[in-house]
């Protein structure tokens, strides 16, 4: 599943912009006074201005075998978070590695690695491993609901874990991060999880607002 195009909420542009283009050095698309927009290999992130938002949880697909460069290069621009004390997350079970940190809305950005995809390179780590947006996180109190409803915009996989408290739909190139925010919490912050608003473009095209799918006037 292809995720080309992901927009968030912010309050706090002018340092979001300063963080992403500045300390994390992602290209600049496009900036004015409403919003800006980054590359991410073949996804693009823009943050909108806006007086309300809430914290998201995203992902950022890099190069399969390059966890180890990404920490290191992470490490000199701002702090992890660990994940059970640990600075990468080990998720055999998706054959995949992963870390995380705050951008300056707190919102959690996850790089990870994954070895299905088999991204093969030599060069040092830089923006040139930012790969896609590989996941984003819909909040909601009932999951079943959330998949019905991509259903009907397109036919989606599970590709790990249950409607009760967490689902991930899609494939190893873009998930869907189903979660009951009444049964689990954020990984790898054991945060709460709040219901934030965001659009979508690439396979699925939709806005998430006030925690329903809206498909129309995108």
């Amino acid at each position: 599943m292809q995720i080309n195009e992901l927009t968030l909420f912010t309050t706090n542009l002018e340092a979001q912009q300063y963080f992403y283009t500045q300390v994390l050095e992602f290209p600049l698309i496009a900036a004015d006074v409403e919003k800006f927009t980054v590359k991410l290999g073949v996804s693009s992130l823009t943050f909108v201005k806006s007086n309300h938002s809430q914290q998201a949880h995203f992902a950022i697909n890099i190069s399969s075998y390059k966890i180890q460069q990404a920490l290191q290069w992470i490490q000199k621009r701002t702090d992890i978070l660990l994940c059970d004390n640990e600075t990468i997350a080990d998720f055999s079970g998706w054959n995949a590695e992963a870390l995380y940190f705050y951008d300056k809305d707190r919102n959690i950005v996850e790089f990870i690695a994954r070895k299905d995809l088999d991204v093969v390179n030599t060069h040092p780590f830089s923006t040139a491993d930012l790969l896609s947006i590989s996941e984003i996180g819909i909040v909601s109190t009932d999951n079943k609901s959330i998949y019905d409803e991509l259903n009907k915009l397109r036919p989606i996989e599970i590709y790990d874990g249950s409607f009760d408290r967490f689902c991930a739909l899609g494939n190893a190139e873009g998930l869907f991060i189903l979660v009951n925010k009444n049964k689990k919490k954020w990984f790898p912050t054991n945060e709460e999880a709040f219901i934030a608003d965001f659009r979508i473009k690439g396979d699925y095209n939709f806005a998430y607002i006030n925690g329903s799918i809206v498909t129309e006037k995108l």
